[in-house]
């Protein structure tokens, strides 16, 4: 067995192991912990198929973002995991009916995938060797060539909804001091220092 496949080996078996603990494991902080076991796994599974990209996009962002969110809210909220627990038996007859057709649908696609050759042979946009560019140089060529209006429409979309969802969550609080930028601008000497004169002995 070559090392090359040693670490393809060790990286597959303990993503499959995290991912299993994921959903085993009954303390939730636990579950996050795998989750970010098992990217950082398929991030080597990714370094190792050269798709350098995708392995600091998992690392970065999944590990480094949306996984440890997670993490912060499962702790700061101490949500009471039991009382969830509760009324599982009585959804359990549709959770099993969806988890079947959802295996049914994933066998016939496993099943019935096929690669057409023609599209193996000429790919949309022609991929540069290794040795001329690297795998993220290419796709940040791709994205803003051929791609570049749709990427900055998406942008624009992800920009529009995270306003959306600022406006929809701020709420006006009665007795909260809020910060003026204009208002503080326009302070002069005058209106920002009140001298007084303090009898002695005596308090203000």
């Amino acid at each position: 067995m070559t090392v090359t496949a040693a670490f393809f080996y060790l990286f597959a078996t303990i993503t499959i192991a995290s991912g299993f603990m994921v959903i085993a494991s009954r303390n939730p902080v636990q579950s996050v912990l795998f989750l970010i076991l098992a990217f950082v796994n398929a991030a080597g599974l990714f370094l190792m198929m050269g798709a350098e990209f995708l392995a600091m996009i998992l690392v970065i962002v999944y590990v480094g973002a949306v996984a440890v969110l997670f993490l912060f809210v499962v702790m700061m909220l101490d949500v009471d995991f039991a009382a969830f627990r509760q009324g599982f038996l009585q959804y359990l007859p549709v959770g099993a009916l969806i988890g079947v057709v959802f295996l049914i649908e994933l066998f016939l696609v496993v099943g019935t995938y096929l690669v057409e050759p023609r599209l193996i042979r000429t790919p949309a946009v022609p991929i540069p060797p290794p040795d001329v560019m690297t795998n993220t140089e290419a796709l940040g060529m791709v994205l803003y060539t051929h791609y570049f209006y749709f990427f900055q429409a998406a942008g624009l979309i992800l920009l529009v909804a995270m306003i959306g969802a600022i406006v929809l969550t701020l709420r006006e609080r009665m007795g909260v001091r809020r910060q003026d930028i204009v208002k503080q601008n326009l302070r002069t000497r005058d209106t920002a220092i009140e001298v007084r004169k303090v009898p002695f002995r005596q308090g203000v």
